[in-house]
């Protein structure tokens, strides 16, 4: 999905999450049972990067907020994740998280007006899956969705079987190296301000789920390394940021398979699929207003994230500090606040994030 909607190569996306997964798992001992998949959080960042300065312009912020990681990692390991934790309090992280999802909505919205009678079936078939089903079904909602609108689509005549066709059985996919930008670093890198905070988060919820304190052994710092430099490595070659991914615990949760090997011959087998370019090339055959339905929920769910983080922390509406701070961070998030910063003969642009939906 990722690779999708910011238009890079879905063979590099999908080599680069499993050789990130890997390397994660050699950083942290193999202790730890994460995947590591393309993060949604940079999607908005990354279109805005690439409308303004190019693709490989915004990978070359991916890879500067993957060493960002390191930086956090440093200081977690000298005053731990709680201390780390105190300064991204949620009642900052909250707001930025539903930014991030709100501003994506009108690109979910385009795509699924394209078609509203695939877009509305599949999403009523992920709200449906996610409400009503049992077991494993229930943890892959939008994996159901997608394949109930795309076999509608077969039934329609809406797939255009022509790039499934002409792609090889068997190839390389399009590495890319990136280039580098201050301007564009500006807009992607700022975003591991919230992706550390999810990440310790995961961690956490992890360490609950499987009853090993991981935050501890192999702790914070080294899947904090890890994440990074998955993150980094990925976009040097063309790839997306990857990151630990929150719904990989619900799926630990629900099977009781905490065994990290699984996650790296998951790994491995993402690696192969990437190496086959018909498969990445039926990705693309997925009709955009079938995609639109999905991302919908998926969009709309990060943003209740954000919310949720507010509730759970009990953030107390009642103070005037807390109402100022969500309010500012609304607004120029999702007004298209440009403020233009000129340095000697340096101008950078600090951009809210709705402004890559205007660009």
């Amino acid at each position: 999905m990722v690779p999708i909607l910011t238009g890079l190569d879905i063979g590099v996306a999908l080599v680069m999450s499993g050789i990130g997964t890997l390397l994660f798992h050699f950083i942290t001992k193999g202790k730890v049972p994460a995947y590591l998949g393309s993060s949604f959080s940079f999607i908005a960042p990354i279109i805005l990067a690439g409308q303004l300065y190019g693709l490989d312009y915004a990978r070359g912020g991916i890879v500067v907020a993957g060493i960002i990681y390191f930086v956090f990692a440093g200081i977690t390991h000298i005053y731990g994740a709680e201390k780390l934790l105190r300064y991204f309090p949620t009642v900052v992280t909250g707001p930025i998280i539903i930014v991030i999802s709100m501003t994506l909505a009108p690109v979910a919205i385009n795509m699924a007006s394209q078609d509203w009678l695939l877009s509305m079936i599949t999403l009523a078939v992920i709200v449906g899956t996610a409400i009503y089903a049992k077991g494993f079904l229930k943890i892959v909602p939008i994996i159901v969705g997608l394949g109930v609108g795309y076999l509608l689509a077969v039934t329609l005549g809406r797939i255009d079987y022509s790039p499934i066709t002409q792609a090889a059985w068997i190839g390389v996919p399009n590495f890319a190296m990136p280039k580098f930008s201050l301007s564009a670093i500006l807009i992607v890198a700022p975003i591991t301000l919230t992706t550390v905070v999810e990440h310790i988060g995961d961690v956490l919820a992890m360490s609950g789920v499987v009853e090993k304190n991981l935050a501890k052994d192999p702790g914070i710092t080294r899947t904090l390394i890890g994440d990074g430099l998955a993150t980094s490595l990925s976009a040097f070659f063309g790839g997306p940021a990857n990151t630990t991914y929150s719904q990989n615990t619900g799926v630990l949760a629900l099977t009781k398979v905490w065994d990290p090997k699984v996650m790296r011959i998951a790994a491995v087998m993402t690696i192969l699929i990437g190496l086959v370019p018909k498969l990445s090339a039926f990705t693309i055959t997925i009709p955009k207003p079938v995609i639109g339905g999905a991302v919908i929920i998926l969009f709309g769910m990060i943003a209740s994230i954000g919310a949720r983080t507010l509730v759970d922390s009990k953030v107390d509406f009642s103070k005037s500090r807390n109402m100022i701070i969500i309010a500012v961070i609304l607004v120029f998030g999702l007004g298209g606040a440009v403020i233009p910063i000129r340095i000697g003969n340096i101008e950078v642009k600090l951009v809210g994030m709705a402004d890559c939906v205007k660009s």
